[in-house]
């Protein structure tokens, strides 16, 4: 096999604190072998690649389809409007959507994402034609037999899902990842999903105090997704989801968009967001919206032995120039046209 070797020179967001730093960063066959100091290096930031912590991406043939309703009659399967929607659209049409939504997300300096993919094993497969030959690592979150074929099981709530028991222990028994929808609407369902020990819970919008403490002690990463909450009326408060109680228990928290239907894949949006109605500190913010690769296998944070997973934004091209915190202009003002140079290797 060809040797392949580049060298990217910037002030990169090192290690998992995200140290801004100038250096020279030497990378072969895909992997970082040393990130060296420069004290010449160009003014360009480089950045982790993003990681959208939950998507459905098979709703992109649903975007902006003018619907309203709550949350059971858009999105709760299986007679929700979304559920319909995608029972009617034609295989290629789903790929095309899939596929044209993670170009977008790649284009937005996103290298990967968790997908809770709809439609059993065909579903599944259908995810993985879209993705075939991007830079891009889907982690599949598989339904309705889609589980055995994908990276795990993908449970909408415990009180949407019947058998939830065995679906879990057969997926265990496979050595597949587990994750929940809980909390979205309520915290009532959120016990009976921290009882199978999962992988991962997605939303926790109004989780208490107490069960977050239990994910936060048993190392549960939580998947929130804001904007989505938002647009679907289970919070109008910037205290649900409780993002800094997430953070001052401890919590490890990824960021994520969910449902194309409603919103874009675009994760420098949902960071905006959360900044402005949140008001989580930027390093948080932004590792939140790089940790999530954890679910691949490996971080995308920038450090030797790493796959480099990254993109570099040149501020002299914009009023980016004038900024005295690149990490604050990323989680705030930074958009998928500031972006020079991607270099993923999922």
């Amino acid at each position: 096999m060809k040797k392949t070797m580049q060298q990217i020179s910037g002030h990169a967001l090192t290690g998992y604190e995200l140290t801004l730093k100038p250096v020279d960063i030497i990378i072969e066959n895909g992997h970082i072998t040393a990130i060296e100091d420069n004290p010449d290096a160009p003014q360009c930031w480089i950045c982790p690649a993003l990681f959208n912590a939950h998507t459905h991406l098979g709703d992109t043939i649903a975007m902006d389809c003018g619907a309203t309703g709550d949350l059971t009659a858009l999105v709760t399967p299986p007679h929700g409007l979304k559920h319909r929607l995608l029972a009617a659209a034609s295989g290629k049409d789903l790929v095309r959507g899939m596929r044209a939504s993670i170009q977008e997300m790649i284009t937005g300096g996103v290298a990967g994402c968790a997908d809770f993919r709809e439609g059993g094993s065909k579903g599944v497969s259908v995810l993985k034609e879209a993705a075939d030959g991007l830079s891009f690592s889907p982690v599949i979150f598989g339904r309705d037999g889609g589980e055995k074929v994908a990276d795990g099981l993908g449970i909408s709530s415990v009180r949407d899902v019947k058998d939830t028991e065995r679906l879990v222990r057969e997926a265990r028994r496979l050595g597949k990842k587990i994750a929940f929808h809980a909390g979205e609407r309520d915290s009532e369902d959120v016990d009976a999903a921290l009882s199978y020990e999962p992988d991962l819970i997605v939303h926790a919008t109004h989780a208490t105090k107490k069960q977050l403490r239990h994910c936060a002690d048993k190392g549960i990463p939580i998947a929130v997704c804001p904007r989505s909450n938002w647009i679907l009326g289970v919070t109008t408060s910037a205290q649900k989801p409780p993002l800094r109680l997430m953070h001052e228990l401890g919590c490890t928290l990824y960021l994520g968009t969910d449902n194309v239907m409603f919103v874009p894949p675009d994760m420098f949006s949902e960071m905006a967001f959360v900044s402005t109605v949140y008001g989580l500190e930027p390093k948080t913010l932004l590792r939140a919206a790089i940790q999530g690769s954890e679910l691949s296998g490996e971080s995308f944070f920038i450090r030797t032995g790493a796959r480099a997973n990254l993109f570099m934004i040149d501020p002299s091209q914009s009023a980016l120039q004038f900024s005295r915190d690149p990490v604050i202009s990323i989680t705030k003002r930074v958009s998928c046209g500031h972006i020079v140079h991607n270099v993923f290797n999922s």
